[in-house]
Protein backbone atom coordinates (compact mmCIF):
# COMPACT_ATOMS: atom_id res chain seq x y z
CA UNK A 1 0.00 0.00 0.00
CA UNK A 2 1.64 3.59 -1.26
CA UNK A 3 0.50 6.17 1.53
CA UNK A 4 2.74 9.00 -0.25
CA UNK A 5 1.17 10.01 -2.70
CA UNK A 6 -1.15 12.87 -2.35
CA UNK A 7 -4.39 13.36 -4.13
CA UNK A 8 -4.97 17.66 -4.01
CA UNK A 9 -8.26 18.90 -4.98
CA UNK A 10 -9.82 22.04 -5.35
CA UNK A 11 -13.78 23.40 -6.30
CA UNK A 12 -14.59 26.63 -6.60
CA UNK A 13 -16.87 29.26 -8.17
CA UNK A 14 -15.89 32.21 -10.17
CA UNK A 15 -16.65 35.79 -10.29
CA UNK A 16 -17.46 35.47 -13.78
CA UNK A 17 -19.65 32.70 -13.62
CA UNK A 18 -19.89 29.54 -15.85
CA UNK A 19 -19.83 28.29 -19.17
CA UNK A 20 -18.76 31.54 -20.68
CA UNK A 21 -15.77 32.76 -22.15
CA UNK A 22 -13.70 34.48 -19.06
CA UNK A 23 -14.38 30.93 -17.40
CA UNK A 24 -13.01 29.67 -20.02
CA UNK A 25 -9.86 31.49 -20.41
CA UNK A 26 -9.65 31.15 -16.41
CA UNK A 27 -9.58 27.53 -16.83
CA UNK A 28 -7.25 27.25 -19.82
CA UNK A 29 -4.69 29.79 -18.17
CA UNK A 30 -4.84 28.01 -14.93
CA UNK A 31 -3.56 24.69 -16.15
CA UNK A 32 -1.13 26.15 -18.50
CA UNK A 33 0.55 27.51 -15.56
CA UNK A 34 0.15 25.42 -12.55
CA UNK A 35 1.31 21.99 -14.95
CA UNK A 36 4.79 24.30 -15.45
CA UNK A 37 5.62 23.86 -11.59
CA UNK A 38 7.13 20.54 -10.92
CA UNK A 39 5.92 17.88 -9.20
CA UNK A 40 2.26 18.15 -10.71
CA UNK A 41 0.98 15.04 -12.11
CA UNK A 42 -2.23 13.94 -13.24
CA UNK A 43 -3.69 17.60 -13.55
CA UNK A 44 -7.16 17.58 -14.57
CA UNK A 45 -9.84 20.30 -14.66
CA UNK A 46 -13.39 19.38 -13.49
CA UNK A 47 -17.11 20.71 -14.50
CA UNK A 48 -19.47 20.35 -11.60
CA UNK A 49 -22.53 17.98 -13.37
CA UNK A 50 -24.58 17.96 -10.20
CA UNK A 51 -27.09 20.70 -9.10
CA UNK A 52 -26.56 19.01 -5.32
CA UNK A 53 -23.31 21.10 -5.73
CA UNK A 54 -22.00 24.30 -4.94
CA UNK A 55 -19.12 24.73 -6.72
CA UNK A 56 -18.81 25.05 -10.51
CA UNK A 57 -15.47 23.87 -11.22
CA UNK A 58 -12.83 21.81 -10.11
CA UNK A 59 -9.31 21.08 -10.75
CA UNK A 60 -7.54 18.21 -9.20
CA UNK A 61 -3.59 16.75 -9.11
CA UNK A 62 -1.41 14.55 -7.69
CA UNK A 63 1.80 14.84 -5.80
CA UNK A 64 4.73 11.85 -5.36
CA UNK A 65 5.23 13.10 -1.60
CA UNK A 66 4.46 15.63 0.89
CA UNK A 67 7.77 17.37 -0.20
CA UNK A 68 6.24 17.54 -3.49
CA UNK A 69 3.16 18.79 -2.76
CA UNK A 70 5.17 21.69 -0.26
CA UNK A 71 7.23 22.33 -2.77
CA UNK A 72 4.48 22.96 -5.14
CA UNK A 73 2.81 25.50 -2.78
CA UNK A 74 5.69 27.34 -2.25
CA UNK A 75 7.26 27.56 -5.99
CA UNK A 76 6.80 31.55 -7.19
CA UNK A 77 4.50 30.10 -10.35
CA UNK A 78 1.95 29.05 -7.78
CA UNK A 79 2.46 32.30 -5.33
CA UNK A 80 1.94 34.40 -7.82
CA UNK A 81 -0.80 32.37 -9.37
CA UNK A 82 -2.91 32.37 -6.03
CA UNK A 83 -2.27 36.29 -5.60
CA UNK A 84 -2.54 37.84 -8.93
CA UNK A 85 -5.15 35.21 -10.70
CA UNK A 86 -7.13 32.64 -8.18
CA UNK A 87 -7.72 35.77 -5.64
CA UNK A 88 -9.17 38.18 -8.32
CA UNK A 89 -11.24 35.62 -10.42
CA UNK A 90 -12.49 33.44 -7.99
CA UNK A 91 -15.34 33.97 -5.64
CA UNK A 92 -15.51 30.75 -3.51
CA UNK A 93 -14.23 27.67 -2.92
CA UNK A 94 -12.65 24.56 -0.78
CA UNK A 95 -9.29 22.88 -0.69
CA UNK A 96 -9.19 19.22 0.20
CA UNK A 97 -6.03 16.90 0.21
CA UNK A 98 -6.20 13.09 0.63
CA UNK A 99 -3.45 10.57 0.46
CA UNK A 100 -3.87 7.79 -2.54
CA UNK A 101 -4.04 4.29 -0.81
CA UNK A 102 -3.18 1.66 -3.59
Amino acid sequence: MNTSNIKHMVVFKLHAGANNANAEQFLKISAEELTTIPGVEQFEVLRQVSAKADYDYGFSMVFASQAAYEAYNNHPVHTQYVAERWMKEVSSFQEIDFQIFE
